[in-house]
């Protein structure tokens, strides 16, 4: 039986105060300042898939990493602790780790998943087969549709670990239900031409927060043989 428990969000302020000349701004040939915000909202967005993948929630988001696993099923495991599965493998991923992976996350749940792992991972899971030698990934030229894996959506994300012994290097499952994100306001710019003259300040804040709040919904591959 599901049951309601109050989770507090772990926050955190992102910022950055880059500054261009005015006189560079007044004379580029191109917009310096839309380049600037450019380049902030993909330095923030770094920052934060950093956050919500690994932080260790001290005045930052906690990452769904950072939350401890066992191999204990839904059935006993805690509330707050992830479960995952060992690879069968000291330091590789096996085709038979991944479709349990797939089946260890609640029906309810599977509606919606997605696979998650870095750019490594994901070139080792293409070379992996079935037991009757077809390839688990489908190129999404291959089918018009994205690229899956035995039929699962694939999000790539860099702070994922490589594959290793003990990483938890895949995740799979139903993100939106397990893990939220909470933005307080959204990104502000203070545009500062007076403290440092002759340079234009843009001082820029984000504050957000995540955390778990699902732990049945998310489900890890450590690399080990048992």
């Amino acid at each position: 039986t599901s049951r309601l428990e109050l989770i507090e969000p772990l926050m955190g302020e992102i910022y950055g105060n880059p500054q261009a000349t005015q006189k560079m701004l007044d004379d580029a040939f191109f917009n310096v300042e839309a380049w600037i915000n450019s380049e902030l909202a993909t330095e923030f967005a770094e920052q934060e898939e950093i956050a919500f993948t690994s932080g260790d929630g001290t005045k930052k988001p906690k990452g769904f990493l950072a939350y401890e696993s066992t191999d204990e099923t839904d059935k006993v495991r805690a509330f707050g602790k992830l479960q995952h599965i060992v690879s069968g493998e000291a330091t590789a991923v096996t085709a038979d780790a991944i479709i349990k992976l797939i089946y260890t996350l609640r029906k309810a749940h599977r509606t919606g998943a997605k696979f998650m792992m870095n750019n490594n991972s994901l070139f080792a899971i293409r070379l992996l087969k079935d037991t009757e030698g077809n390839y688990l990934w489908r190129p999404g030229l291959e089918l018009g549709q994205p690229s899956s894996l035995a039929g699962y959506g694939i999000a790539e994300n860099e702070q994922m670990p490589d594959i290793a012994a003990d990483a938890k290097a895949i995740a799979f499952g139903n993100f939106k239900r397990g893990y939220t994100i909470v933005d307080r306001i959204g990104t502000r710019i203070l545009r500062d031409p007076y403290t440092n003259k002759p340079f234009v300040g843009f001082y820029t804040t984000k504050r957000t927060g995540g955390m778990l709040v699902d732990s049945q919904a998310i489900k890890l591959l450590k690399i080990a043989a048992a």
